[in-house]
Order: structure tokens, then C-alpha cells, then sequence
């Protein structure tokens, strides 16, 4: 047992004799419950007469085939892919559970059982070259990775590609993020079509560079979730669909590039090992919301006092264009004091201070707002202050502002602009997490990729972006009910969502207009308040503006509800349709649901609930909410384990709901 800090971390692993194997049957891995069998051998060539080949893997789940034979090979250097023609020359099999606390995450604490694999292969001819394979099998996935050992006297290596491939076996249904190139955000919507349609837009052959994570449905089989885990020292993997064929139904890797050394990806000495690769299976896409394994293959914390770490909600000047009590914009340290004042009316430990107190230079530290003395007056009412800062800025200066910062009493910061995920943006991530420690300062990356699992490294790391927040319905119309009942399926699979909840101006799909000060949001209010449960985040945004929601009834929920979760449990759900979810906070439960464009009636068991009776306080679309989408019912009932509510909701609607043990209320 190993005892990080507050972060109790206990990981056992038996190890099991070594498999007996042969070049004609395959190695096997499968997982505690034997549902998920995962398959190694060598696919030999035409003239090979010892058995070696290309090195591949396939999957099964239920007994049926998820993945036929792919390809694992690394293009190193100038010399042919390692993995096209090796043998394998041994395998150990171990077996553990992954067994810690998370802080401020979905779940509290993560018991994992597996099977684990160590594949050992040689390549043909003069280079003999050897590499490992690690995977881990756990009851709804499997992870794995790639390992060099040292080759003889070469010490370093140059990795060009990964030739990972990811063969499906039929044309499945594609949730996926299409992106421009390298260097973007991940803010865009997750695009539903089948595999064999990325091959062949126009009828003509065509590929797509695709984000992680990638949800895939193989229907009457499986449901998939691709992602990677523990990317240190490496480069951010995306796919592609290589085949520009409509009969070619698989993805490839594809490694971000680095900004240096374009014709490389990861750059390094040996030995290393890669990401890993993560694959989530599961017959019903709740489940893999809830999994925790990508967790499970990052490394334990490394902040050894995290009690300064604290999940929260906070006030935000930005979304509403920093306007005063006169909804007139006025950037300035007064107004921001009046946003203090609303958090700590509001009981919320945060204010957020966003863009504009400083510039892109953080030598220059002297600006539009008086960030020492906000701070100060903060604490007198017993918040505290967070502070946007730029990516560019954090890297070059962070040693010398993350320091004073920290003498201010500064919080946390949010880095913005990101926009890299290579191997040097990779590290960028890590640098700022161990820094940002060092001086007790909790991190919000935005203008970001999507999470891989630092957070249970690096504690102090709460949320990220990477994703089409509700900033969008500022400028336009991309961010709606469609794409929120896709984003727990897709984006929120991979970690903490910085979506930025909470719109009060709320709006018709008909009636709806962009705007810059008092934005409206696509939706009903009652679905704002559910995206506070249905969207995990540690730091939480409360994004509209003191004024609206003064006076209002339906605030209260977002007072109430917290901002780290005990448990996660997905109740229904289709992504782009619909999708309720319960998540436990000590002796409270809080459940959101929500729907697209479409209005539905759902009957939801309370079978998540603990014996004895609760308070069930409801925030539900009022009966008029298609046309008046302000319009919030809220009524309490007690209710217990075992019955079912009906839940209502209209055009782009949604339902929160609050769960107090009776016994508290006595």
C-alpha cells in the first residue's frame, strides 16, 4: 500500500507464470469477468517459413468479434515499421485491482480489477529489434501501450508514426470530432456518421482527421470508446481513416507532429513507452461514462499535500461581457468587487476573473484590474479569486509569475489558447501542473485538448475546455440541445468539462438570437440547471450575470448542487436524443436529464437511491416551457428506492432534482 497525501493509492499485482505460446496460435488476455478476450499472433507472410509476420491484435466481446486482426507496429526512423515482421518470443501474465481515491472527480474512490499481458516480440533479419506490449484487460475495457527497451548500443530513438490500427468489424455508427489540423481547440461538434462514410464524401475516396475520444456503435455487438491515457513524453494521438475506401471499416493512428521536427512525432531515449491505447466496451453507452480505467493507467499522485485543493463553484465576469449592475460593460476592479459579492451571497468559494487584467506578457502584471487588492477584498468575504492567464505567457514566464501569484493569494489559473497537443505541448501540460503545485495554485486549462487522466496525477489540475462550450451562443447558433445530449457520450468519457453552465436568458429554437451582452441560450432553464449534474467539472462555472438571477426561484439549484461527485450512475440515454444521470455527494443524490429539440416523457427508476426515505426537491420545465422556456416548476415529494418518477421534458428541455435524506431534514 502506498500512501500519497491525502490520495490513498493501494495497487496489487499478482504475477502469473509466463504463457505458454507458439507461432501459430494466438497469446490471449481476457478480463476478470471473461467477457472481453483481447488476441496476439503473427500474421505471416506469404514467404515466411518460421512463423514470423506483422504483429496483430484482435478483440472479442460476448463472444463476438470487435476488432479483427489490426496492425501494432512503430515507424522508427528510416528503417521498416517495428511490428511488420517480428515473432513473438514470449508473453507474462499478471493479475491485480487498482484500488485509490480520486479528489473532486466523478467517483471517490476506484476498485478495478485486471488481467494484464506483457507480450514480448523480435523482428527478422540483421536489426533484430525487440519491443514489448503492456495491456491490461478490466471488466468493460481494455488498455495498452507500446514499450522500447533499449536497442544494443542506440540509446535514443526517432519516432516518425504509429501504425496502430483499429479494424472494426462492420460499418459502425461514428460519433466523432472532425478537425482541421494539429493545432485547434477540439471545440466543434461530435459528427454522427457511419465508418465507411468518412471513405467516401462526394463519392469520392476522402479522410478525416479525427479528435479523441471516438465513440463507435457496432450494432447488436458492442459499444466503443476510444482514448489514451498517461501521454507523458509523448505525442497526443488522433485518427484517420486510411482505406479512401466506402468497403474499408477501420481507423489508424495518427501522432501530432512535432513543431520542430514535422517528420517526427516523439523524440526521446530509450527505454520509453507510449500512451496508452484505451478502449472502452460496453452493451450500453452509460456505462462507459461511468468507467474509471482511463484513470486507472495514469500514475498515482505526485502532490504530496492536496488539502489546499477544493472543488467549487465561481461567479464569472466574461460570458455576460463583464457588465455592472446597469448591464453596462465597465472592465474594471470596482465591477469585478461586485462579482465577489455575488459569490459570497451566493455561497459559492470562487469568482473567476477572466481575459483583459493583463496582457499577453506576465512581467507586466499591472493592469486593467487591481488583481492584489481584488484578492484581498475577496478574502474579506471569504472567496477566493482565480485568474485567466495566456498559454504563451505561462510558458515562458511561469517560474517567475507562478511565485507571485502565489504571494497574492491567487487561487487558480485558467490557460488559454493552448492549441497543441505534440510532444512539447504534451510536456507543456505537465510543467505547468508540477509548477503550479509547487505554489498551491489549482489549473483550468482551456483552448485545450481533451483530458487524458492528469488529474489524478496532478490533483490540482480541475477541469478543461476542449469541447463547444456555451460561449458559442454568443456569436452563433453551434452550441444547442443536440450537441449537449451528445457531449456526455463523447467529450465527458475523458474527464472534467469546463462547458460553463448556467444561462438565465433563455430562449426558443425559433426565438433564439446570438448576442455579445446578455447572451441568450438555446433551451429551457430547467436544462441549464440538469447541466450542472450532467456536466462533471470540479470548478464550475455560474455564467450569467448577478442580475438574472435575482430573484429568481430556480437559482437555488445551482446554489445547492455541488461540484464533486461520490458516484456517477447513467440511467438512460442516447447520444444527440437524450440522457439522465444520478450522482451521489455524501448523503445527498442530484440528478439531471435533459433532451434534444425533441420533448419526451421518461420514466426513471430511483433504484441509485440508498434504503430510507428522501426529499426529492424537483426543478422541472413548466407545462408552457415549449413556448415559455424561462418557465421552471419546482415542487417537492418523498419518494424511496424502488418507485419511478416521470419525468416531463419539453423542446429542449430538462429536469434537476435534489435529494435530501429525510433524516437530515429532522
Amino acid at each position: 500500500m502506498k500512501i500519497c497525501s491525502s490520495l490513498l493509492v493501494a495497487s496489487v499485482a499478482f504475477v502469473l507464470p509466463s504463457h505458454s505460446y507458439s507461432q501459430t496460435s494466438p497469446v490471449t488476455l481476457s478480463s476478470p469477468d471473461q467477457q472481453l478476450v483481447m488476441h496476439f499472433k503473427t500474421s505471416p507472410e506469404k514467404n515466411s517459413t518460421n512463423g514470423s509476420g506483422k504483429l496483430v491484435y484482435s478483440l472479442e466481446f460476448h463472444g463476438k468479434p470487435v476488432l479483427a486482426d489490426s496492425a501494432l507496429a512503430l515507424e522508427l526512423g528510416d528503417e521498416p515499421a517495428l511490428g511488420s515482421d517480428v515473432r513473438i518470443t514470449g508473453a507474462d501474465s499478471a493479475k491485480g485491482v487498482d484500488d485509490y481515491t480520486l479528489q473532486n472527480q466523478k467517483t471517490s474512490k476506484v476498485h478495478d480489477a485486471y488481467n494484464s499481458l506483457t507480450l514480448h516480440v523480435a523482428e527478422e533479419g540483421a536489426r533484430h529489434r525487440t519491443m514489448d506490449i503492456e495491456a491490461h484487460a478490466y471488466n468493460g475495457g481494455i488498455g495498452f501501450r507500446y514499450v522500447l527497451p533499449e536497442q544494443g548500443s542506440e540509446k535514443e530513438f526517432h519516432l516518425k508514426q504509429e501504425d496502430t490500427e483499429f479494424k472494426l468489424t462492420t460499418d459502425a455508427t461514428d460519433w466523432l470530432l472532425a478537425l482541421p489540423n494539429y493545432r485547434s481547440s477540439y471545440e466543434s461538434e461530435y459528427v454522427k456518421l457511419v465508418t465507411s462514410a468518412l471513405s467516401n464524401q462526394g463519392g469520392v475516396s476522402s479522410n478525416f482527421l479525427i479528435g479523441l475520444p471516438l465513440l463507435m456503435h457496432e450494432p447488436g455487438t458492442a459499444w466503443l470508446a476510444l482514448m489514451e491515457a498517461d501521454i507523458e513524453g509523448n505525442s497526443s494521438m488522433y485518427v484517420t481513416n486510411p482505406s479512401g475506401n466506402w468497403a474499408g471499416h477501420w481507423f489508424v493512428s495518427k501522432l501530432a507532429p512535432r513543431a520542430d521536427q514535422p517528420e517526427y512525432a516523439v523524440v526521446g531515449t530509450l527505454p520509453h513507452h507510449s500512451a496508452w491505447r484505451v478502449l472502452l466496451v460496453a452493451d450500453d453507452p452509460g456505462r462507459l461514462v461511468e468507467s474509471t480505467i482511463q484513470y486507472d493507467l495514469n500514475p498515482a499522485s505526485r502532490v504530496q499535500d492536496t488539502s489546499w485543493i477544493k472543488g467549487g463553484k465561481a461567479s464569472w465576469n466574461w460570458w455576460v461581457n463583464d457588465v455592472d449592475q446597469n448591464n453596462k460593460p465597465s472592465f474594471t476592479t470596482e465591477n469585478m468587487k461586485h462579482y465577489v459579492d455575488f459569490a459570497a451571497q451566493s455561497g459559492f468559494p470562487y469568482m473567476m476573473l477572466d481575459a483583459g487584467w493583463s496582457g499577453r506578457d506576465l512581467s507586466h502584471l499591472n493592469g486593467k484590474v487591481d488583481v492584489p487588492e481584488l484578492v484581498r477584498y475577496a478574502a474579506t468575504k471569504n472567496v477566493k479569486v482565480w485568474i485567466w492567464c495566456y498559454s504563451e505567457a505561462v510558458k515562458n514566464q511561469m517560474k517567475e509569475a507562478f511565485p507571485v501569484f502565489e504571494k497574492w493569494g491567487v487561487a487558480g489559473i485558467k490557460i488559454d489558447f493552448i492549441n497543441r497537443d505534440d510532444q512539447e505541448g504534451v510536456q507543456f501540460y505537465y510543467d505547468t501542473a508540477r509548477e503550479a503545485a509547487e505554489h498551491h495554485l489549482m489549473v483550468d486549462f482551456h483552448g485545450t485538448r481533451t483530458p487524458w487522466g492528469l488529474e489524478r496525477t496532478y490533483p490540482n489540475v480541475m477541469s478543461y475546455e476542449g469541447v463547444l462550450g456555451l460561449e458559442n451562443n454568443k456569436m452563433g447558433r453551434r452550441d444547442s440541445p443536440v450537441d449537449r445530449s451528445v457531449f456526455p457520450f463523447t467529450r465527458l468519457l475523458v474527464g472534467p468539462m469546463d462547458y460553463t453552465p448556467g444561462g438565465f436568458n433563455n430562449a426558443t429554437e425559433d426565438g433564439f438570437l446570438p448576442q455579445d451582452t446578455s447572451p441568450m441560450v438555446m433551451g429551457t432553464r430547467a436544462q441549464q440547471l440538469a447541466l450542472y449534474v450532467i456536466f462533471q467539472t470540479p470548478i464550475q462555472m455560474v455564467s450569467d450575470s448577478p442580475q438574472m438571477y435575482a430573484g429568481q426561484p430556480a437559482f437555488q439549484f445551482i446554489k445547492d448542487v455541488p461540484a464533486s461527485w461520490d458516484s456517477t450512475h447513467v440511467l438512460n440515454g442516447t447520444p444527440g436524443e437524450f440522457v439522465t444521470i444520478a450522482r451521489q455527494h455524501g448523503d445527498e443524490w442530484y440528478l439531471g436529464s435533459m433532451t434534444n429539440w425533441t420533448s419526451r416523457t421518461l420514466q426513471v427508476p430511483l433504484s441509485f437511491l440508498p434504503e430510507g426515505e428522501f426529499t426529492a426537491e424537483l426543478y422541472e420545465d413548466g407545462a408552457d416551457a415549449n413556448t415559455n422556456p424561462k418557465h421552471v416548476v419546482i415542487r417537492k415529494q418523498t419518494v424511496r428506492r424502488g418507485q419511478t418518477l416521470t419525468l416531463k421534458l419539453a423542446e429542449g428541455g430538462g429536469c434537476a432534482i435534489r435529494f435530501l435524506p429525510l433524516r437530515k431534514l429532522r
